[in-house]
C-alpha cells in the first residue's frame, strides 16, 4: 500500500488553522449553541479571538507546557473553546465523561498535574470540588461556564469563563504582537487532547494525540470521503470520546465545519430536526433507538399511513437487500423511489432531521442487518468505519456504493494496514500516537517498528475491505475446542431492539450460554402496547412474554453460527449494567472479568442443571448511594 499521506504543511497546527479560518472565513459561522431555546451564532473570527483570550486568561493562572486542565461536562461551545486554548498553550487538554465517578477523576490526578479545570456548570463544579476536598488541591482554578446556582459560592479559585476572557482580553491588549504569537507558539508535536483508553482489562491508560496526529486524521477522513469543506454538524457525542475530538474539533477545524451544540442531551432530537446536520455520527444503539421511535410512531399512525409506509418501506427494503447481497434490480427504481421519496422516505427523514444528510456513520462496534437496511431504504447512505484512539479515530471506512454488512470498508488515504501471522491488524500513519502515558511497557506492546498492533483479529479481502473478528485478547475456546469471539456473538444479539447488552460465556466449557440485560425503554413500550403489566425494570425483565422476545433473539443468533457455538441457556438479569457500576466502560465496552466475579452465582447456575438463581445485584444510585437488587432469575433454554 501506499505510504501514509502527509498534510498539506508540516508547520500545520491548532493556532494556524483558527488564524487561518479567522483571516480568510471570518463571517461564516464557526459554532451556533442553542440557549434557553434560541440559537446563537459565532463566527470564526469572534471564535478565534475567543479562544486567544481563554489561552491568554489561562496562561495568567499558570497553565503551562506540561500541565493539564480538566474539562468536565456535556458539549458546550466554551468547553470546546477551552480545549482549543489549552492546546495553543502546548498543555494538556483532558475532557472527562461527565458522569465520571470521584474515583475514575481521582485516577486522571494521578497521572499528571492538573493546575485548573473548565466545568459546564454547578454539578460540575461541586464535583472538581469534592474532588479538592479528597485531596486534589493542586486544582487552584475551576472556570465555569452555566452560572446559575453558582452566585453565592466562595469557594477560593472559582471564576466564571466571562471574567477569564476579560482577564485575558486584557492581557493581549497589553502587546499588539500577543495575539500572532499566541497564535504561532505550538508546534505541531505539542498536544491536542489527552484522552483515555476504554479500560476495559484495568485502568483507563493516558493517550496524548498531537496536532499532528489529530489534523492527519482528519485528512484522512476527507480523502476516504466521509466528510466535505463547511458540513453543518451536530455536536452531541461524549467530549471525552475521540470520534467527538476527531468531527468536532480536528475536523471542524481544518475543513471549516459549523458546529450546532443542542441545548441539553435531552433535546438532542428536537435540536437536530431543527439544524438538519449534512454530516451525522452515532453508536448502533442510537441507530437503532430512532428506527424504534420511527416504527412506533407509524403504528401509532392512521390506517392509510401505515398502509403507505409499508408499500414503500417493505419494497425498498428488500431492494438494498438485494444490493447488498451483490444482486441487481429495484423495485422502487426508479419511479417508485420518487413517488417513496415524496409520500414516506421524505416526511420520515425531515422529521428526523436527516433531510440534508450526506455523510451517514456508524462506528464502535457491529450495527444490526435490520436496522443497517432500513437506513439504506430510506435514502440515507449509512456506512461503518473503523478507529480507535491510539490513531486518532480514522483508520477504515466504507465507500457509499461498496457496502457489506461484514466488513469495515477500506483503509483510509494516509493509512497502512497489514495482518501479521497471529491474525492480529495492524496500522500505521501519521494519526497513530507516540504511545501510552508514562507507560512504557505497556507503550513497547502496542507499537512494533512503527505500526500500531490494535488488539484486533482480522483480515483483508481481496478487494481491500477490511473484516474485523473482534479483540485478539477475547479469543477463546470451548471444551471441544471450538474457536470463537464472545464480542462478535454478544453484537449480534444486541441486533434485537430489546437487548441493551450482553455477555457470553463458555470458555473452557461444553456449551455457550449468555446472561443479558433487556433495553428498558423499547421493552417498556412493547409492554405497554401488548398489555403486559410491571413495576419495575427488575419485574419487566423477568416476565414470560418478555422472554419470548428473548428467544426469537437468540434463535436468530443461532441461525447464523455452527452448532457448537450455538447458545443452550440465558438469563435476563435485573438491572442493566452500569458504568458506575464498574461493569462497563463509560464507552458501554463490557469489563468481561467485573461481570464474571460479580454475577459467579448466575454463570455456575448456568451450567449445573438449576432452574433458577438466586442474585442480589450491586446498582448505584445517582446521588451516589449503592443499593441492591434481590431477585430469582429462571434460567431459560433456547
Amino acid at each position: 500500500m501506499a505510504e501514509g499521506a502527509k498534510l498539506h504543511s508540516a508547520s500545520e497546527t491548532i493556532g494556524a488553522l483558527l488564524a487561518r479560518n479567522a483571516s480568510s472565513h471570518g463571517s461564516s459561522i464557526a459554532v451556533r449553541e442553542k440557549e434557553r431555546g434560541i440559537w446563537k451564532e459565532t463566527t470564526w473570527a469572534d471564535y478565534a479571538e475567543e479562544i486567544l483570550a481563554c489561552a491568554a486568561g489561562l496562561e495568567k493562572l499558570g497553565v503551562k507546557p506540561g500541565k493539564a486542565v480538566l474539562i468536565l461536562g456535556d458539549n458546550r461551545a466554551r468547553l470546546y473553546g477551552g480545549m482549543l486554548a489549552i492546546s495553543l498553550l502546548g498543555a494538556y487538554a483532558m475532557p472527562a465523561y461527565p458522569g465520571a465517578t470521584l474515583d475514575e477523576l481521582q485516577h486522571f490526578l494521578g497521572e499528571v498535574e492538573i493546575v485548573a479545570a473548565i466545568a459546564e456548570d454547578q454539578e460540575q463544579v461541586d464535583k472538581i470540588l469534592e474532588l479538592r476536598d479528597a485531596g486534589a488541591s493542586g486544582i487552584a482554578h475551576i472556570i465555569y461556564d452555566e452560572t446559575r446556582g453558582l452566585g453565592f459560592y466562595e469557594d477560593e479559585g472559582l471564576m466564571s469563563w466571562d471574567h477569564l476572557v476579560e482577564v485575558g482580553t486584557h492581557h493581549l491588549n497589553e502587546d499588539p504582537k500577543r495575539r500572532e504569537e499566541l497564535s504561532k507558539r505550538a508546534t505541531p508535536d505539542d498536544p491536542a487532547i489527552f484522552l483515555h483508553s476504554s479500560g476495559t482489562t484495568g485502568a483507563p491508560k493516558g493517550i496524548v494525540l498531537s496536532q499532528k496526529n489529530v489534523l492527519a486524521a482528519a485528512k484522512n477522513g476527507h480523502d476516504a470521503g466521509a466528510y466535505g469543506e463547511g458540513e453543518e454538524i451536530l455536536a452531541y457525542l461524549p467530549m471525552a470520546w475521540v470520534g467527538d475530538y476527531a468531527i468536532t474539533v480536528a475536523a471542524a477545524l481544518l475543513y471549516r465545519f459549523t458546529v450546532n451544540v443542542p441545548e441539553r442531551q435531552e433535546t438532542v432530537v428536537r435540536d437536530m430536526r431543527e439544524i438538519a446536520p449534512t454530516f451525522y455520527l452515532a453508536a448502533p444503539r442510537s441507530w437503532d433507538q430512532m428506527l424504534t421511535t420511527i416504527q412506533v410512531g407509524m403504528e401509532d399512525s392512521t390506517r392509510l399511513k401505515k398502509w403507505l409506509y409499508h408499500f414503500f418501506m417493505d419494497r425498498a427494503t428488500a431492494a438494498e437487500t438485494r444490493k447488498l447481497n451483490g444482486q441487481t434490480g429495484g423495485v422502487l427504481e426508479p419511479l417508485g423511489r420518487m413517488l417513496g421519496e415524496l409520500l414516506v422516505f421524505g416526511p420520515v427523514k425531515d422529521q428526523f432531521g436527516m433531510s440534508r444528510l450526506k455523510n451517514a456513520f456508524t462506528g464502535g462496534e457491529a450495527i444490526g442487518e435490520d436496522t443497517f437496511v432500513f437506513y439504506r431504504a430510506l435514502g440515507i447512505k449509512l456506512r461503518q468505519f473503523y478507529g480507535q484512539t491510539e490513531i486518532s479515530a480514522i483508520s477504515a471506512m466504507q465507500a457509499p456504493d461498496e457496502v457489506r454488512l461484514h466488513t469495515v470498508g477500506k483503509p483510509a488515504p494516509g493509512v497502512d494496514v497489514k495482518i501479521d501471522d497471529s491474525g492480529e491488524i495492524l496500522l500505521r500513519s501519521d494519526s497513530v500516537f507516540e504511545g501510552y502515558f508514562n507507560k512504557p511497557e505497556a507503550t513497547a506492546e502496542a507499537l512494533e517498528g512503527g505500526w500500531l498492533r490494535t488488539g484486533d483479529a482480522g483480515y483483508l479481502e481481496d478487494n481491500g475491505q477490511l473484516v474485523v473478528l473482534g479483540r485478539v485478547s477475547e479469543v477463546m475456546y470451548t471444551a471441544g475446542g471450538e474457536r470463537y469471539v464472545p464480542n462478535y456473538i454478544e453484537n449480534r444479539l444486541k441486533f434485537s431492539p430489546y437487548i441493551k447488552d450482553a455477555a457470553v460465556l463458555g470458555a473452557g466449557l461444553d456449551e455457550l450460554t449468555a446472561m443479558v440485560c433487556v433495553d428498558f425503554e423499547a421493552v417498556g413500550h412493547w409492554a405497554e402496547v401488548n398489555g403486559v403489566p410491571y413495576v419495575s425494570y427488575a419485574d419487566l425483565s423477568q416476565r414470560d412474554e418478555v422472554s419470548k422476545l428473548l428467544h426469537q433473539a437468540f434463535e436468530r443468533v443461532n441461525k447464523a453460527v455452527t452448532e457448537p457455538l450455538q447458545l443452550k441457556r440465558f438469563v435476563s438479569l435485573p438491572k442493566e449494567f452500569d458504568p458506575d457500576d464498574g461493569e462497563i466502560t463509560r464507552t458501554r465496552k463490557l469489563r468481561r472479568k467485573v461481570v464474571q466475579e460479580r454475577y459467579a452465582d448466575v454463570i455456575a447456575a448456568l451450567y449445573d442443571g438449576s432452574k433458577e438463581v438466586h442474585v442480589s445485584a450491586q446498582v448505584t444510585y445517582e446521588t451516589g448511594e449503592v443499593g441492591k437488587v434481590e431477585k430469582s432469575l429462571p434460567i431459560r433454554e433456547v
